[in-house]
């Protein structure tokens, strides 16, 4: 739900609404707003609350359990989310159920939406809290594509387990004046000069 940037622009380019849409992101005379809503073409669920994914993804996976097929549901849940009791109140229900066709990648940036995960709610030992409700757990550097790519080919980790895969990343990651900077957190204002530092640093 708060990454529906994206979401909005491969929904367009699959043809569910026109591409021209993107252009009016949160503008009252378009159809897209800061969270997914079911209404927009594409859009299956209505998200951005955080802490909704997770147990979506633990209903989507006991349906297909049910239904026999072979898919796998993948949930991306942030660190500032596992704050939320739903988070872990799913996951019980994913250990509980053995759903191996689960998977759970936590973006661990160690930050939150007004200061660091330590000093909101810490997490730590998060790996051991994974495992603790029966999922087979990896950590890997979410920024290095080829670890990534190497622990999902290796998916399901445990045949009898649901999976939590904790990627280890940088909030702002490649933009070195942005790089765990909470005010661009929720930074709805940009001036000239920062945009242009945006392109030349992406550049």
């Amino acid at each position: 739900g708060h990454g529906c940037i994206a979401l909005y622009v491969f929904v367009a380019e699959k043809g569910f609404f026109p591409e021209a849409e993107l252009a009016k992101f949160c503008r009252p005379d378009g159809i897209l707003g800061g969270h997914p809503d079911h209404k927009v073409p594409g859009i299956e669920a209505s998200t951005g609350s955080l802490g909704h994914g997770m147990p979506i993804g633990v209903g989507m996976a006991l349906n297909a359990r049910y239904e026999g097929t072979d898919t796998r549901v993948f949930v991306i849940i942030g660190d500032g989310e596992s704050n939320e009791g739903s988070v872990w109140e799913a996951a019980l229900c994913a250990g509980k159920h053995k759903l191996s066709n689960l998977v759970i990648m936590v973006d661990y940036n160690k930050h939150q939406s007004y200061s660091s995960t330590l000093e909101v709610q810490d997490l730590e030992p998060l790996a051991d809290k994974w495992r603790a409700f029966g999922f087979a757990t990896a950590e890997v550097d979410g920024h290095d594509v080829g670890a990534l790519q190497s622990v999902l080919l290796r998916l399901p980790l445990d045949e009898g387990k649901p999976t939590a895969i904790i990627c280890h990343t940088i909030k702002g990651k490649g933009v070195e004046f942005i790089e765990n900077d909470m005010e661009w957190h929720h930074k709805n204002r940009i001036t000239d000069e920062e945009l242009q530092s945006l392109h030349a640093a992406l550049e």
